[in-house]
């Protein structure tokens, strides 16, 4: 997936788990820059992105700022959803599975429950 991608789903899962709120004010591409050694242009590639998508705009002198949020009660941190969630990775980490093990299931039974989502397993024909 390409970088300026990767910096958009990460805005949009923060925003889904409300880390982020309209009116926050994202970092400039060269603080992006500087802490990830992603290419400002990068970084300005994916700003456009998230204000063609309705979810930032940006304020000429003051910066990118969040203007919607994606979060629902479903993916606060005190849901119940959440929670569940949560034991169960606490299980699967208790069973001895890695992180890297864990996104692998995660993700299989993403794409199995949302088929049109694309997933880091995309590349594998579904039957």
């Amino acid at each position: 997936m390409p970088a300026y991608l990767q910096i958009v789903h990460q805005v949009e899962q923060a925003l889904r788990m409300g880390a982020l709120e309209e009116g926050d004010k994202l970092p400039t591409a060269a603080q992006v820059a500087a802490t990830t050694k992603v290419n400002p242009n990068t970084t300005l590639k994916a700003y456009r992105e998230l204000e063609r998508l309705g979810l930032v705009e940006v304020r000429q002198g003051s910066g990118t700022f969040i203007t919607r949020t994606l979060a629902t009660p479903q993916t606060a941190p005190e849901s119940p959803l959440r929670g569940r969630l949560g034991a169960w990775m606490r299980e699967a980490r208790e069973q001895g599975l890695s992180a890297g093990d864990v996104a692998t299931l995660f993700d299989a039974a993403l794409g199995e429950i949302y088929p049109d989502h694309p997933s880091d397993l995309s590349f594998i024909a579904r039957s």
